[in-house]
């Protein structure tokens, strides 16, 4: 058996029943393309905010909408939307893009972690990493800051449609990222994605197919083929 037939034998052999856990973002923002999903479900400029190349988020999401505390027309939580957080979830929060306050610390990380909350991701910013550190919660987000919640930002709905849109230079080149509650949030080292539920079938299946070429491309560029050549041979372009 020749060095480039085992190696994706054993990549076949490894992932007998797939799922969207056993895939990296950028294995899976792939498949998303393929789908024609123009965004491949990548939510931009939001990154692991206490680095470890360990951690990896694959849950289905938990909404929630902030708001500017200036704005009194939206409506009100009667709940801390850390305690209604379901279990096994992913907390995935929406704040204004002109807040420069965070919307997620400590006390929220280890209310999250009690109830068995797998992460958090935050279209918005954060605080208090080391205690998130020491806890080994996952955070991602946009950026962080030493001012809290109150009084710039609260709360206003939970378990809705999210559409977070890209922010900074190139913005309004990039399209919008839809979320509902439930759909699968795939993070890791290299950023983060949405999956649909109703793609998730097809999304597993590109996203193997796509592994095994690329095997077959790593073999090959290894092996001194050339990139160009083993693109065309195993991807067709």
């Amino acid at each position: 058996m020749n060095r480039a037939f085992s190696t994706i034998n054993t990549v076949l052999k490894a992932m007998s029943n797939p799922s969207l856990k056993d895939f990296s973002t950028c294995e899976i923002s792939d498949a998303l393309i393929k789908l024609s999903v123009p965004h491949g479900g990548h939510i931009p400029d939001i990154h692991m905010t206490c680095p470890s190349p360990d951690v990896k988020l694959c849950s289905p999401a938990y909404t929630v909408q902030m708001v500017l505390a200036s704005n009194t027309t939206a409506p009100k939580l009667t709940a801390h939307f850390v305690d209604t957080a379901p279990a096994g979830s992913v907390i995935v929060i929406d704040a204004p893009p002109e807040a420069k306050s965070a919307v997620w610390g400590g006390l929220m990380t280890a209310g999250a972690q009690a109830r068995g909350v797998t992460g958090v991701v935050i279209s918005g910013r954060c605080r208090d990493l080391a205690e998130h550190r020491a806890l080994g919660f996952p955070v991602f987000s946009r950026g962080h800051s030493t001012l809290g919640q109150s009084p710039f930002t609260r709360p206003s709905a939970i378990n809705i449609e999210l559409t977070i849109t890209p922010q900074g230079p190139g913005a309004d080149s990039f399209p919008a990222v839809t979320i509902q509650p439930g759909d699968w949030i795939v993070a890791d080292e290299d950023g983060i994605v949405c999956v649909p539920r109703d793609l998730e079938a097809q999304v597993v299946d590109l996203a193997f197919k796509g592994r095994e070429i690329d095997a077959r491309c790593m073999e090959d560029i290894k092996a001194g083929k050339g990139i160009q050549q083993s693109f065309k041979q195993h991807r067709g372009k």
